[in-house]
């Protein structure tokens, strides 16, 4: 197995997958852009989103380039030639390719909105169509920048310490990209509907509610720039913590060389899955948007498994029954075990979403009697939906482990594959999720421009299917991140061990260990805590704002004279901002003080109990949301009385508990669990040093 051909494969992968993004990007700009009206609206969409983004931008350049300063004075005592300064190139290079591909997804998102609006006009398959292409843009580009920059860094230094550098700059933008976005969206979200349905009663994307436009904007930055940096980041950290693994153990002669780029031939194979995958994506003659959208996933799917057996038949073959040039099945098997399981993951977290099932019809029907059952119900649902992902999660760790035992290779090192492979059709699934802001934004501009009301239910009908694919999403991306972190975890074991020349040992009766599993537990509820409180203090000033523009010009709710939007706009891009540097100290300065200060094994506690409760409360948060968001459409779609019912009351409070739940903390946290593993792996030679001699 030449590993140079293997790994120019990955770059022609990657640059393939980029190439054919731009050129869905020009075919999405051949529809029908609409009305002047219509135009008018999505630029002002546009304006915003493009405003929010350059302000968010300079910000992390700031900050990159000082943690790149930091990175390359500290790791140059590292007894590597130039290693500070390639770590801190790596880095900042990360955060670029993760920026660039949140940026191109958005790019298309806030034109496609109004040509899926306008295609609506002809039916719902045809507006599914515009929004899915452009959907795909997101993912083909993700998929295509990571592949392309981790076959680069390689192929250039051949040492996977740089790649993990790569890693973390994509991870930390990727979480300060998805909090920010999440602030701002639902900052937006909660201020338009609390005011707008509740108090005035208007609908969702009436032009008089001054949010309107900062609500579509919102759903621009949080759900596809910093949602596609969010799935980008694990991407990513999976690849990295499997190439890590296959280094360690190929140093300690426990597998071949050949393992150490296996993680990124897995994703050269699921890019060409979805390839082929998403020209199947389409609407029915029964228009169920949501049936074809699952429908694509499936059968991407199966041609991930079929092409993955064919690759690992034909490198044997041709190895002709030298291990040193062969694949282990074992590594196929556990790839194939994630792959299926975070599919089951998926299908379950649309069940507690979807609104054909009965955890949202059943809370939906609930809502009649008030808002305190509506809560009770939504989250009690919430808490059950975190059973079948865990018995998920561990089916994939003891499968994949045990496997990889028995076809002998190292147990942990088929963990770092299953999480690769769960995350394989990543393309496709990126795709259904940018899919959903896209819809929704077309729905408002359909709403906004005054189109037919058919046009307008079309439109809804797709926003509806939009919201249980970014729930599915979410669900998948958690998993995987719990399945990387572990992998990651086992990295930063083995490193320490390497820098030590000790085993780590992880024992709870140990005091610092405890006291490590007990720290890191508290992290995920201070970051969920900090990332919603940001939500309401700027919900308020916004509402705040709204009530003041009524008051002063009753022309607004007339429909005489328009609101100023750029003040809601303005609050959200602010507040969002100011709001980043509590998360990022705690997702960057906890884990290095408990490092440094209390040890590498209680570092391994820390991360133990963030993990767990991590994935406990992202789930949890991101189940329950999505299900109060479709329960309050359910009966907007006119069942239990319908909008402006006392349900339809209840469900909107319930929706706007959810929001900050599903859109700003709950899919926030697998990124902060990724960044501190991957800040935890990236210091560890220090850390492990720092101990021996301090």
């Amino acid at each position: 197995m030449n590993t140079h051909i293997w790994l120019y494969a990955g770059l022609i992968g990657g640059a393939l997958s980029i190439l054919a993004a731009l050129v869905t990007y020009k075919n999405v700009l051949k529809y029908d852009a609409g009305s002047a009206r219509a135009q008018e609206i999505a630029g002002w969409i546009r304006a915003g989103a493009s405003t929010y983004l350059k302000l968010l931008y300079k910000t992390l350049i700031a900050l990159a380039i000082i943690l790149g300063i930091i990175l390359a004075i500290v790791f140059s005592g590292v007894e590597k030639q130039n290693h500070g300064l390639l770590t801190a190139g790596a880095f900042a290079f990360g955060a670029l390719c993760s920026a660039l591909a949140g940026w191109l997804g958005m790019k298309v998102a806030v034109e496609a909105n109004v040509r899926t609006a306008v295609a609506c006009k002809e039916g719902v398959a045809e507006g599914f169509t515009v929004a899915f292409k452009a959907g795909s843009v997101m993912g083909l580009a993700m998929v295509g920048v990571a592949v392309f920059g981790m076959s680069l860094l390689y192929l250039i230094w051949k040492d996977v310490e740089i790649i993990l550098g790569f890693s973390f700059g994509a991870s930390l933008l990727a979480l300060l990209a998805k909090a920010g976005g999440g602030i701002y969206t639902k900052t937006a979200d909660i201020a338009a509907d609390l005011v707008g349905k509740v108090e005035v009663g208007i609908p969702e994307d009436d032009p008089r509610n001054p949010a309107v436009i900062a609500d579509n904007v919102g759903d621009n930055v949080g759900d596809v720039a910093g949602m596609g940096a969010d799935i980008f980041d694990s991407y990513v950290a999976a690849v990295v913590a499997a190439m890590l693994l296959g280094s360690s153990f190929y140093a300690q002669g426990l597998t071949g060389f050949q393992y150490v780029i296996l993680p990124l031939l897995i994703c050269v194979i699921g890019i060409v899955s979805t390839f082929i995958g998403l020209p199947l994506v389409r609407v029915g003659k029964d228009g169920k948007p949501g049936r074809a959208l699952n429908l694509g996933t499936v059968i991407t799917c199966i041609v991930f498994i079929v092409l993955a057996t064919i690759f690992f038949a034909i490198v044997n073959a041709a190895a002709g029954g030298d291990p040193a040039k062969s694949l282990n099945w074992g590594a196929l098997i556990s790839t194939i075990t994630g792959l299926l399981i975070g599919v089951v993951i998926g299908f379950t977290t649309d069940y507690f979403t979807n609104d054909d099932y009965k955890p949202v019809r059943r809370t939906a029907k609930i809502s009649g009697s008030g808002t305190g059952l509506t809560i009770i119900t939504g989250f009690s649902y919430g808490l059950i939906s975190i059973a079948p992902a865990i018995l998920g999660i561990v089916a994939a760790t003891i499968t994949s482990y045990f496997v990889s035992q028995a076809f002998g290779m190292p147990g942990i090192y088929g963990i770092g594959v299953a999480a690769v492979g769960m995350l394989s059709l990543t393309g496709i699934i990126v795709s259904n999720d940018a899919y959903g802001p896209i819809v929704d934004n077309a729905k408002g501009i359909a709403e906004m421009s005054g189109m037919p009301h058919d046009v307008v239910e079309r439109a809804d009908t797709l926003d509806s299917a939009g919201n249980t694919a970014k729930a599915i999403t979410k669900g998948f991306s958690i998993s995987a991140a719990a399945l990387t972190v572990l992998a990651m975890f086992a990295a930063y074991c083995e490193s320490i061990t390497q820098y030590s020349g000790k085993d780590l040992q992880l024992d709870l009766m140990d005091p610092l260990v405890l006291s490590g599993v007990l720290l890191g537990c508290i992290i995920p509820a201070l970051f969920s805590a900090e990332l919603m409180l940001a939500v309401t203090k700027n919900a308020f000033t916004m509402i705040e704002e709204i009530r003041r523009q009524f008051k002063a010009e009753p022309g607004i709710l007339k429909g005489t004279v328009l609101p100023d939007y750029t003040q809601c706009v303005a609050i959200a891009s602010s507040g969002a901002l100011k709001s980043l540097i509590g998360p990022a100290f705690l997702a960057i300065v906890c884990p290095l003080l408990v490092g440094f200060i209390l040890g590498p094994g209680a570092l391994g506690g820390f991360l133990g109990g963030s993990i767990f409760t991590g994935v406990v409360f992202a789930l949890l948060m991101s189940n329950a949301g999505g299900l109060w968001d479709n329960g309050k459409k359910y009966i907007e779609a006119g069942n239990f009385g319908g909008s402006g019912s006392e349900a339809h009351k209840a469900a909107v409070v319930g929706d706007t508990v959810g929001d900050p739940f599903k859109d700003t903390a709950g899919p926030s946290l697998n990124t902060l669990i990724t960044v501190m593993s991957l800040v935890a792996s990236l210091f560890a030679p220090l850390i492990a040093r720092y101990h021996i001699f301090g």
